[in-house]
């Protein structure tokens, strides 16, 4: 299903995007060394609630992962870079953090991701990703206008990543979202331009650049929800929720926009 929002809808898009916006930032500034990630999840959860917001993570049960998912946000570090499952595990100084949160308020859902390193450690190449995936992102959303086609944002995408010298994974990308979390069109993180769905005002789109160091080919844990890389190497996601618009792509998530 392709959704397309009304200007009431988009309005209470907005918000959502500003209350995700929000909760991750507060999140980024809470996690230290030493944080564990059921603390993070907990906080999520909190935020949520007294936001008066509903969490899409919960009891979302897709056929590829081993639902219900059971916690408020997406804890990938290192080298688990999509759906990482809350765990008792506190973070150390290096570790590369990913934190990937949907929410639905006013009956409009809104995801976003960040990747950052924790503590006082820069180690370089884990930098250089985290980079590359936000570039990606800012090619992708420059991309996403009225009249341009899915395989215009795929390409625009892919073309960083793949300058930057990173495999490319296509089994999972950005999405349609709207009254749901996950909706059509698949937007893969590479493709060819002029292809897919043409983007309307009224769209929204999740965009969501990811990557892994050495690999395109991902590993699930026994828990049935987190990805890992094939090779353990480390791993970066960013993601923003944009809308079509006649100016072109509204970013509803961005940290300046952030307010409950």
């Amino acid at each position: 299903m392709i959704e397309i929002l009304t200007p009431t809808e988009l309005t209470r898009a907005r918000d959502t995007g500003a209350l995700v916006a929000h909760i991750l930032q507060t999140l980024k500034s809470r996690c230290a060394v030493g944080t564990n990630l059921l603390d993070i999840d907990r906080w999520a959860g909190e935020m949520i609630a007294e936001a008066d917001a509903l969490s899409c993570y919960v009891d979302y049960a897709p056929s590829f992962g081993r639902g219900p998912f059971g916690h408020y946000i997406c804890t990938g570090v290192n080298d688990a870079v999509l759906h990482g499952l809350p765990y008792d595990r506190a973070l150390a100084d290096g570790d590369l953090l990913t934190l990937d949160l949907a929410v639905s308020r006013g009956g409009v859902a809104a995801d976003a991701a960040i990747s950052f390193i924790v503590g006082e450690a820069r180690p370089r190449e884990s930098v250089a990703m985290i980079d590359a995936t936000e570039r990606a992102l800012a090619a992708g959303i420059a991309a996403a206008r009225p009249g341009a086609r899915v395989g215009d944002i795929s390409h625009a995408i892919g073309t960083v990543l793949g300058a930057a010298g990173y495999p490319i994974n296509t089994e999972f990308g950005g999405h349609g979202i709207g009254s749901t979390m996950h909706q059509d069109p698949h937007v893969a993180n590479t493709g060819r331009p002029g292809r897919g769905h043409t983007l309307r005002p009224g769209l929204l789109l999740a965009l969501e650049p990811w990557v892994m160091a050495d690999t395109a080919e991902l590993v699930t844990d026994p828990d049935g929800w987190t990805l890992r890389s094939a090779t353990g190497c480390r791993t970066a996601h960013s993601e923003h929720t944009v809308a079509i618009t006649e100016d072109g792509a509204e970013i509803l998530t961005l940290p300046e926009r952030a307010r409950v």
